[in-house]
C-alpha cells in the first residue's frame, strides 16, 4: 500500500481484478471476468457434452450454435442491414492489410488511404501491391500526434481506407462525416475501438478488426463486409482470400479458430447483457474523461496527442524526463499496473481503456499518478 501524503487520496487501490492486477495492456487485453470463468469451464467440459471446447468438431451442432450466436449477436449490436455479412477469419488485422485490396482494388484503379500511424502505414504498403494508392492525408510530419482535417476524397477512388483508432499513438477519428459523405466506399481498420461507441456501421462497406481488444481472444479476425462491394475486380483470387467464399461457407471454409470464436461469442453476449454499445460508450467516456483530466491537471505528465483527437481507448502520455519516466514505470509495476509502457518505438506511457476495463482500474491509475506527482513536489 502506498503511503498518503499531502491530500486525502485513496491509495489503497482495492480493485485489482481477479488476479490482483490492473490490466492496461493494449492487446491482447483485458476481458470480462465472467468470460474467463465460462471459457475456463468450457475447456474442461463444454455445455455438459463431456468434451472440451478445444476438441469439438467445427462442423458439429455444438460449434455451429456458437458461431451462429456470435454472428447474430454482432449483427444485432451493430444494427447491420441485410447487405452486410459478418465473418470470423484466420489472421489478425495485418492479414486484412492485403486481403482488402486483393478483393477491392484493381491494378487500373486507385484507393485513398489515410496515414495516421503505424497501422495505416502498413496498410498502405500492402495495398500498393494490388493497385494505385493515394495518401490523401498524413500526420507523419508531427509524429502522428494529430489527425489531418484538410483532405479531399476523389469520387473516382475505389475506396477510402481509415484507421478509426490508432493504438500506438493514441488518436481517434471522432468525426466520421467526411468519410460518410464522400460517396466513396468506406473501409476501416477498427481493431482497437470496434463496439466501443455508437457509429453508423452500415455506412462502411468493409470493417475489419483483430478480436483481441474489444471482441475476444487473439487468433481470430472479424470482418464486416457489404456484399455490394464484392466481385468487382478482374483478378482471380485464391479461394481462401475471396470474401465471397467465406460468406457462402458461413466462416467454415476451413477449420476456424474454434476457441477464439467461442470467447468472442461469450464477450458479445456479455456486451449485450450490459446494455449494448450505448451502455458501454457511456462508461468509456467516463473513463477517458477521468484519465485525460488527470494528465492535464498534473504538470509532471503531458499528453502527446492534440486534445480534439485523443483516443478514448488508448491514452498516451509522457513525463518530464527520462529518469522520472523510469521511476514512474517502476512504481506502476510495483503496484500491479500492467501494460502501461508505451509502444516499443514510441516510449512514454499508454493506458488502454477497452470495454472490459472497469472504471475502478482507471481510478486506481489516476490516484497513483496524483500520488507520484505529490512526491515530486
Amino acid at each position: 500500500m502506498i503511503a498518503n501524503t499531502k491530500e486525502n487520496i485513496d491509495l489503497s487501490l482495492p480493485f485489482r481484478g481477479s488476479r490482483g492486477l490492473y490490466n492496461f495492456n493494449s492487446g491482447p487485453s483485458i476481458l470480462p471476468k465472467e468470460v474467463f470463468d465460462e471459457a475456463a469451464r468450457a475447456v474442461v467440459d463444454f455445455n455438459n457434452s463431456g468434451l472440451s471446447i478445444l476438441e469439438i468438431g467445427h462442423r458439429t451442432k455444438l460449434f455451429v450454435a456458437v458461431i451462429e450466436e456470435a454472428i447474430a449477436t454482432l449483427k444485432e449490436l451493430m444494427q447491420l442491414d441485410e447487405e452486410h455479412e459478418v465473418l470470423f477469419l484466420h489472421g489478425g488485422a495485418s492479414t486484412q492489410f492485403f486481403q482488402v485490396p486483393m478483393n477491392l482494388l484493381d491494378e487500373k484503379r486507385t484507393a485513398a488511404y489515410t496515414d495516421t500511424g503505424i497501422w495505416g502505414s502498413k496498410a498502405i504498403k500492402e495495398a500498393k501491391l494490388f493497385g494505385g494508392v493515394e495518401v490523401i492525408c498524413s500526420s507523419k510530419d508531427k509524429a502522428y500526434t494529430y489527425l489531418p482535417k484538410d483532405f479531399v476524397i476523389n469520387k473516382e477512388h475505389a475506396y477510402v481506407h481509415i484507421t478509426s483508432n490508432e493504438t500506438v499513438y493514441g488518436t481517434q477519428w471522432h468525426d466520421l462525416s467526411p468519410f460518410y459523405n464522400s460517396g466513396v466506399p468506406l473501409v476501416a481498420d477498427m481493431s482497437s475501438d470496434i463496439l466501443s461507441r455508437q457509429v453508423d456501421f452500415n455506412g462502411f462497406d468493409l470493417i475489419y478488426a483483430g478480436a483481441q481488444k474489444n471482441i475476444g481472444a487473439a487468433g481470430v479476425n472479424v470482418v464486416v463486409v457489404s456484399k455490394r462491394c464484392l466481385g468487382k475486380i478482374s483478378r482471380s483470387l485464391p479461394s481462401m482470400m475471396d470474401y465471397r467464399n467465406h460468406i457462402e461457407a458461413s466462416s467454415l471454409l476451413n477449420t476456424p479458430p474454434v476457441f477464439a470464436i467461442y470467447v468472442c461469442m461469450l464477450t458479445l453476449r456479455w456486451l449485450k447483457r450490459l446494455g449494448g454499445i450505448a451502455a458501454v460508450e457511456g462508461q468509456n467516456n467516463e473513463k477517458a474523461e477521468l484519465m485525460y483530466k488527470t494528465i492535464d491537471d498534473l504538470p509532471i505528465f503531458r499528453g502527446t496527442v492534440e486534445p480534439e483527437d485523443r483516443s478514448k481507448m488508448n491514452a498516451c502520455f509522457v513525463t518530464t524526463g527520462a529518469d522520472i519516466e523510469k521511476e514512474f514505470l517502476s512504481l506502476c509495476e510495483k503496484e500491479g499496473m500492467i501494460g502501461v509502457k508505451g509502444y516499443r518505438t514510441v516510449g512514454g506511457f499508454r493506458v488502454s481503456m477497452y470495454n472490459a476495463l472497469p472504471l475502478e482500474s482507471v481510478k486506481a491509475m489516476t490516484d497513483l499518478m496524483k500520488h507520484f506527482a505529490q512526491t515530486k513536489g
